[in-house]
């Protein structure tokens, strides 16, 4: 899209097509004039605003007040201010699971941004799809444009513990499980695991998204990190307005696909493994690449995570929430601490490079128990490695600060679910054949399964495991986990097990042999077995007959390029699979 000078700006911009410009402009006029609006108001540059609340997503709750300080913000500058509403994806409320709706909102808001009179948007989100869905529908369009997110919430209480959903609902269901805590107990902590409105209180997907969306240049500095309740989360919309209304007079306004380059990317992954962030990040990251026309390397995560430190002690793998990192200094102070491992040059939104967002900062303000020093890490290599090898031709990923050491390097006997519904209706039953050596291997959870792709990749451990005291087993699946989550848990496979992927393969009583030193993950089973083993694997599941389901069935591609569709990936990266194919 091209943003020269004499561009039509603001209603004037992209006009109905009547077959008569001056009718379709005036009939647009008077219209607006409807909603109250003076002429001197309709005759300036506009910024769109993106808005997603839903009473399914509590993550937006604040979204009304966050939508008012944008506009304050774009009309101190000068700028007309119109909302608009594109699709809202609540992370607990999806069936079957928020990611395969990603791809629809991202569509929405491209189409949204593209089709409609605005120079520039600024986009507010925070559950976990919705702000890689912006980013990827930004880029697809390519209007100057700002990401705003809604901010973590707060923690809660329970006698005298501080609480944050979603890890400590997940250590609270774990020990109910166990038998450890009642269900009247479990009640009382349900109600004080999400108390204000916002975010995931931990490193969650939406905080890591979070944090990616400020290092990537798409969110103004701070906006990370500052509590969704928090003065500063206001001010940072009225801030992100005024940029916006900036950008919409600016010729040489920065455009998304300016901010998606091979530097960016390999800052984005320094964060992530620094942040020790979720793993649905690595789905998010290869989407927006694509957008991008970019392919996000496994192997190069490989190679950044050798020489990235893990740097902050927080849930799922620490011991602090968000709000602790907001005060600690947040993705600026991550930045300082990384500063010779970061490119510094990369573009942000503001039109300065990413390194001005370090000048005058104080090192001696960070604190310490939260956020640890370059040469004193928590852990000296990053928190996620690729794993390849016969069961993962095409990569799988393992957080492994947030596994149990003991089992990164380790052979173990498989115990088979071929799918999600199986896992549920045998896991906890009292005769399952499983020892807390064993690992666990769920089938048919990847991208291309009735299931999509879930977070369901967080296997539970076995009741009767549960009940010995086992916290731990190696877990493996075509699924994805939350980034709340933690356990030695290898998840994406790909190909994945609904495409004929080698997991597909596995059976209970084979043995597996992970290696997170070496990065490889094998099925030990000889050659001849397998092809055996594929050549009897039922036919590909048939795809939905109709709708946006039919659509997700036909195009969406692997996790290690994202789970986009393929005909919204960038014209040069289309053309790149055409020609290997």
């Amino acid at each position: 899209m091209s943003n020269e000078p004499d561009e039509p700006k603001g209603l004037q911009r992209g006009l109905t097509n009547y077959g008569d410009r001056d009718f379709a402009l005036y009939l647009r006029r008077s219209f607006a004039s409807s909603m109250g609006f003076t002429r001197d108001a309709l005759a300036r540059p506009v910024v769109g605003i993106n808005s997603t609340p839903s009473g399914f997503n509590n993550c937006h709750r604040s979204m009304p007040e966050l939508v008012e300080a944008v506009k304050r913000g774009a009309m101190l500058e000068g700028a007309l201010p119109l909302e608009f509403p594109t699709i809202s994806l609540g992370e607990a409320y999806l069936t079957p699971t928020s990611l395969k709706f990603r791809n629809l909102m991202s569509m929405d808001v491209e189409e949204m941004a593209r089709a409609q009179p605005m120079d520039a948007m600024v986009a507010i989100g925070g559950c976990d799809k919705t702000v890689p869905a912006q980013i990827m529908g930004a880029i697809s369009a390519d209007r100057p444009t700002v990401i705003l997110v809604t901010g973590p919430m707060m923690t809660g209480r329970y006698k005298g513990e501080r609480l944050g959903a979603c890890t400590d609902c997940r250590r609270y269901w774990a020990r109910f499980r166990a038998g450890e805590v009642s269900a009247d107990e479990l009640s009382l902590v349900e109600s004080n695991l999400a108390t204000t409105s916002g975010t995931c209180a931990v490193m969650g997907t939406a905080s890591t998204m979070a944090c990616l969306t400020e290092i990537l240049g798409f969110g103004l500095q701070g906006s990370a990190t500052a509590p969704a309740v928090h003065a500063d989360r206001l001010r940072i919309a009225e801030e992100s307005g005024r940029l916006g209304a900036r950008m919409a007079v600016d010729p040489q306004a920065v455009r998304p696909t300016q901010l998606v380059t091979p530097a960016s990317l390999d800052n984005a992954m320094r964060l992530l493994l620094a942040i020790s962030g979720s793993t649905n990040a690595l789905v998010h990251l290869a989407a927006i690449a694509g957008r991008a026309g970019l392919r996000l390397s496994l192997e190069r995560l490989n190679e950044l995570a050798a020489t990235t430190p893990v740097l902050v002690n927080l849930k799922p793998v620490g011991a602090n929430y968000m709000e602790d990192l907001h005060a600690a200094g947040g993705v600026t102070a991550l930045m300082w601490e990384l500063r010779e491992l970061l490119d510094l040059d990369c573009p942000t939104v503001t039109g300065e490079p990413l390194g001005a967002r370090l000048k005058g900062f104080d090192p001696a303000s960070i604190d310490r128990s939260v956020i640890r020093p370059f040469d004193d890490p928590i852990e000296p290599e990053g928190g996620l490695i690729a794993l390849f090898g016969n069961l993962a031709p095409e990569g799988a990923i393992l957080k492994r600060a947030a596994a149990t050491p003991e089992l990164l390097e380790r052979e173990a006997r498989i115990v088979v679910f071929t799918s999600p519904e199986d896992l549920a209706r045998r896991i906890d039953d009292p005769d399952l054949d499983v020892g807390p050596d064993d690992a666990l291997v769920m089938q048919m959870a990847g991208p291309k399964s009735a299931s999509a792709m879930p977070e369901a990749g967080y296997l539970p451990i076995p009741k009767k495991l549960a009940a010995q005291g086992v916290k731990d087993m190696i877990r493996i699946s075509d699924a994805r986990m939350s980034g709340t989550a933690y356990g030695a848990i290898v998840l994406h496979f790909a190909p994945d097990s609904a495409s004929g992927g080698p997991l597909a393969l596995a059976r209970t009583g084979d043995r597996i042999a992970l290696s997170a030193s070496r990065n490889r993950i094998e099925l030990l089973v000889d050659d001849d077995e397998l092809a055996r083993r594929r050549a009897e694997l039922p036919a590909a599941p048939d795809e939905a007959p109709r709708g946006y389901a039919a659509l997700y069935d036909r195009h969406v591609t692997q996790a290690p390029e994202g789970c986009d569709f393929d005909f919204l990936q960038h014209p040069d990266l289309q053309r790149s699979r055409q020609q290997e194919d």
